[in-house]
């Protein structure tokens, strides 16, 4: 744990020197901000909980985009800059060297969602709005993130450009987002079972509307848990080769 932490240390410097995470950052807010604005703040009169059932809606897929694009970077820029072989034979575990990664870029998407609180808590100008609602809807931004995360960090082991890494996650996440539409063309139990592995559709829902519920949270922290696994494995393939 101890060298994990280390390594997560070392990377979120990396990260601040860098003007990427600036940028990304600075981008996905400007987004989120003029979403709620279009979206909440002007149109007609609507309920408190409908404002805030959007808003995590789109706040989402800022979400997820801001987890691809900072985790991008995790191991294809060691691979660009020649570091890799340096990374690839110390002797850390390569489950610690996934998990200071993963906690570096998941510690930055966590910061900029946790950013996007004064806008949910805007509603409080205008009519009442539950405080259970907006944290039950951040805990789902949070997990969604660290699924999102794990997943940029996957497609990040796989090549050394960064672009194609970013691609890589992309293409797994929108896979992941689309098997409820491919689960409506099949038939039971193959329909069930892809509705249930779908990212968003079946396991954000209830998030957005306010209601925790055990098997979401379960389900999010299982893919996550899955992707930094393949992560792992991954390495240690290349480690032994």
């Amino acid at each position: 744990m101890r060298s994990a932490l280390l390594i997560a240390s070392r990377e979120l410097r990396g990260f601040l020197r860098s003007p990427l995470a600036y940028v990304v950052i600075a981008i996905m807010l400007l987004i989120d901000g003029l979403l709620y604005y279009g979206v909440a703040l002007r149109g007609e009169a609507r309920l408190s909980a409908e404002v805030l059932r959007d808003f995590f809606y789109f706040s989402s897929g800022t979400t997820m985009t801001t987890a691809i694009l900072l985790s991008m970077r995790l191991f294809a820029e060691e691979k660009q800059t020649g570091t890799f072989v340096l990374l690839n034979t110390a002797p850390v575990p390569d489950s610690a060297i996934v998990a200071g990664k993963y906690l570096s870029a998941y510690t930055l998407v966590a910061g900029f969602t946790l950013m996007t609180v004064y806008m949910p808590l805007l509603i409080f100008v205008h009519g009442r709005v539950s405080v259970g609602h907006i944290v039950v809807g951040y805990l789902g931004l949070l997990l969604i993130g660290a699924a999102s995360t794990a997943i940029g960090t996957f497609g990040s082991v796989l090549v050394k450009s960064q672009t194609i890494a970013a691609v890589i996650s992309a293409v797994l996440l929108v896979f992941m987002l689309v098997l409820w539409l491919v689960a409506r063309e099949t038939d039971p139990p193959i329909r069930e079972f892809l509705t249930a592995l779908s990212l968003h559709d079946t396991h954000f829902r209830p998030f957005m509307l306010g209601q925790l519920e055990l098997q979401h949270c379960v389900y999010y922290l299982a893919v996550t848990f899955f992707f930094l696994l393949a992560t792992t494995k991954t390495l240690e393939a290349r480690r032994w080769r």
